[in-house]
C-alpha cells in the first residue's frame, strides 16, 4: 500500500519561505513520477510542479516559476517543494501525488496520478 504524508505547512508573511516535504511509504519510490498540487478556498486543485522519477525533468505552473522548486531524494523516499517569495494568492492546500512511469516523463495531469496525500495548508498572510 503506497500512503504520502505531507509536512512543512504553515503560516507566514509575504515574501518567506516555506519548504514542504512528502513522504512516501510503500512501492518503488524510485519509479514514481512526483508532483505538488494545491487547492484554493473555492477553487479546483491545480498542479504546481511535477518531477520525474529521477529528477531530471521537471515543469512549473506560470505562477511559481522562479520561486518554487521540486526536487526529491530517492534514499529517504522524499519528494520537496521549496517556496520562497511566497504571496497572499499562494495560499491553499498543497497536497503531493505520485504514480508509477516507467519514463523519463513528467506527469502533469491531476487525472495522470495514482496515490494523493491528505494535504497541508500554507497561508501566506500580507
Amino acid at each position: 500500500q503506497v500512503q504520502l504524508v505531507e509536512s512543512g505547512g504553515g503560516l507566514v508573511q509575504a515574501g518567506d519561505s516555506l519548504r514542504l516535504s512528502c513522504e512516501v511509504s510503500g512501492g518503488n519510490f524510485g519509479a514514481y513520477s512526483l508532483g505538488w498540487f494545491r487547492q484554493a478556498p473555492g477553487k479546483g486543485r491545480n498542479l504546481v510542479a511535477a518531477i520525474s522519477w529521477n529528477g531530471g525533468n521537471t515543469h512549473y505552473t506560470d505562477p511559481v516559476k522562479g520561486r518554487f522548486t521540486i526536487s526529491r531524494d530517492n534514499d529517504q523516499r522524499t519528494v520537496y517543494l521549496q517556496m520562497t517569495g511566497l504571496k497572499p494568492e499562494d495560499t491553499a492546500v498543497y497536497y503531493c501525488a505520485a504514480t508509477m512511469t516507467y519514463t523519463h516523463a513528467v506527469v502533469i495531469s491531476e487525472g495522470g496520478y495514482t496515490w494523493w496525500g491528505q494535504g497541508t495548508q500554507v497561508t501566506v498572510s500580507t
